[in-house]
C-alpha cells in the first residue's frame, strides 16, 4: 500500500474496529454478570414466593373451589399470573390473567416455572427473566401485574450499535485524511517541478500546521536557490566575456613573440605578465562572488576594529585613514577584503586624494572612503554595485572587471549591513560601509 492517505485512513479504522471489538467484549461481559445478578436474585425471590404461598395455600384435602380461590388471590395480591395443579397435572385453578394468557399467547407457558410443592402439588409462577408480553407498557396496561424483569441489551444490539459506530467514525475520517494527503501530493508535485527545472515552481501555504510550515520553507529555499543558479548564470556568462580580452591578448603576444627585437620581446613580456595578473584577480574574484552567493552564514564571527584594518589597507594604495577606533562584528579576512576593494576603486577612478573615515552610525559603525574623482552620476549610484557594471568610458580603464563593488557589497550582506554610494561636497564621491558594531 503505497498511498499514505489510505495507510492513515486503514490505521484510523483498524485502531477503531479494535477499539470497537474490545468495547463490545467489555460491555457484553458486564452485561452477562448484570444479568445472571438478576436472574439468581429472580430465581430466589421465586423460591421465597413459592415457599409462602405453599404455607398459606389450602391443602391437598381441601375442595378445588377453595384452592382455585385462594390462587386466585394470590395472584390479584402479587399483580402475576398463577395457576395450580394437582398430584397428577390436572388443573385445579388458575387467576384470570394465567388463564387469558394461556389462551391468548403462544408459547406461554415456557415462560412459566413450575414449583413443586411438597404434597405432589405443582404451583405455577413466571420464570426469572421472562419477557413482557407484546403490546404491554413499561409499567403494564390497568390491572397488568409488573412481574417481568425490565428487559436487559441484547448482544445483538450492542453489535449493531458499535457497526453504526464504526461506519461514522471511518466514513468521518476519510474526507480528513484525503484533505491532509492531498496537500502532500501537490507539497511533491511542486518539488518535483522544481526538480525538473521550473525554478518558479512555488506551493501553497495555506493553513497553520505542519504542512504549511514545509511548504513555506520549501518556497524559501526555492526562491533562495533561484536566485542563486540565476546569479551563477549571470556570473558565469559575464565571467567567460570578461576572460576572453586577456586571452586575446595573451594569445596575440604569444603569435609576435618570435618575430621581435629583444627589447620588444621584453616588453610583449610585461604584457603577458599583466593579462596573467588580471585573469587570475578575475578567476579570485569570481570564486569568491561564488563562495558569497552559496554562504548562508559567516564562517567566523570576531570582533574587528575598522580603524586599524582600514589603514592597514590604506598604506597599500598611499591613503589616509583616520576616525574613532570602533569595532564591527564579522569576519576580518572579508572586512579586509572589502575595504581593499574600495580604497582600489577610489585610487583608479577617484583621482589623487583618497581617505579612509570611521566613524559612529545610526545601527553600528561606518567606514567612508572619501575621493575627489569625477564623482558618479546618480542614475548610477546603484548600478555601480551589480557585478561587471563599470561606468560608460571606463570599461576599457586597466584594471578591473566590475566586479569590486559588486563584492563589498555581497560582503557587507552577509554582515547584516550594507555600502551605498553618495555625493561628496566639493565634488567626488564618498562610499560608506555599514556594519553592525562588535
Amino acid at each position: 500500500m503505497r498511498s499514505l492517505y489510505l495507510r492513515i485512513w486503514v490505521t484510523v479504522v483498524v485502531a477503531l474496529a479494535l477499539f470497537a471489538l474490545v468495547a463490545g467484549w467489555l460491555f457484553q461481559r458486564q452485561l452477562d454478570e448484570q444479568r445472571t445478578r438478576v436472574e439468581g436474585a429472580a430465581r430466589d425471590r421465586v423460591a421465597a414466593w413459592g415457599d409462602l404461598i405453599e404455607r398459606s395455600l389450602p391443602g391437598a384435602s381441601a375442595s378445588p373451589a377453595e384452592q382455585a380461590r385462594a390462587i386466585n388471590e394470590w395472584a390479584m395480591r402479587l399483580r402475576m399470573p398463577m395457576a395450580l395443579d394437582d398430584a397428577q397435572g390436572t388443573r385445579i385453578g388458575s387467576s384470570d390473567n394465567f388463564a387469558r394468557r394461556e389462551a391468548e399467547l403462544p408459547g406461554f407457558m415456557a415462560r412459566m416455572q413450575a414449583i413443586p410443592l411438597d404434597d405432589g402439588r405443582t404451583l405455577w409462577v413466571p420464570r426469572p427473566g421472562a419477557v413482557r408480553p407484546q403490546g404491554a407498557g413499561r409499567q403494564g396496561a390497568p390491572g397488568e401485574p409488573r412481574w417481568f424483569p425490565r428487559r436487559l441489551p441484547e448482544g445483538a444490539g450492542l453489535a449493531a450499535l458499535l457497526v453504526v459506530i464504526f461506519l461514522a467514525v471511518a466514513a468521518g475520517a476519510w474526507p480528513v485524511v484525503r484533505r491532509l494527503t492531498r496537500r502532500l501530493e501537490a507539497l511533491k508535485q511542486g518539488v518535483e517541478a522544481f526538480g525538473a527545472g521550473a525554478l518558479h515552481q512555488r506551493v501553497a501555504e495555506d493553513g497553520r500546521d505542519e504542512v504549511a510550515a514545509v511548504g513555506a520553507s520549501f518556497n524559501r529555499a526555492a526562491t533562495r536557490i533561484e536566485a542563486l543558479l540565476r546569479s551563477h548564470q549571470s556570473l558565469l556568462a559575464n565571467a567567460s566575456h570578461e576572460l576572453r580580452s586577456p586571452l586575446a591578448r595573451m594569445k596575440m603576444a604569444l603569435a609576435m613573440l618570435e618575430d621581435t627585437t629583444p627589447a620588444q620581446r621584453e616588453r610583449l613580456k610585461r604584457e603577458i605578465d599583466a593579462n596573467i595578473a588580471e585573469l587570475d584577480a578575475l578567476v579570485e574574484e569570481v570564486l569568491l562572488a561564488s563562495r558569497l552567493d552559496a554562504a548562508v552564514t559567516l564562517d567566523k564571527q570576531e570582533r574587528v576594529s575598522l580603524l586599524a584594518l582600514a589603514a592597514e589597507e590604506a598604506a597599500h594604495v598611499d591613503a589616509s585613514a583616520h576616525g574613532e577606533d570602533l569595532h564591527a562584528l564579522g569576519d576580518e579576512r572579508l572586512l579586509r577584503r572589502a575595504v581593499r576593494n574600495l580604497l582600489e576603486n577610489a585610487r583608479r577612478y577617484g583621482g589623487g586624494s583618497v581617505e579612509a573615515e570611521v566613524t559612529r552610525g545610526a545601527a553600528g559603525v561606518e567606514l567612508h572612503i572619501n575621493d575627489r574623482g569625477p564623482g558618479v552620476p546618480e542614475v548610477y549610484r546603484e548600478r555601480i554595485f551589480e557585478a561587471f557594471f563599470r561606468l560608460p568610458g571606463h570599461a576599457e580603464r586597466k584594471g578591473g572587471v566590475g566586479l569590486g563593488l559588486a563584492l563589498v557589497r555581497q560582503i557587507a550582506q552577509r554582515h547584516g549591513g550594507s555600502v551605498r554610494c553618495l555625493p561628496r561636497e566639493g565634488g567626488g564621491s564618498s562610499f560608506v560601509l555599514a556594519l553592525p558594531a562588535g
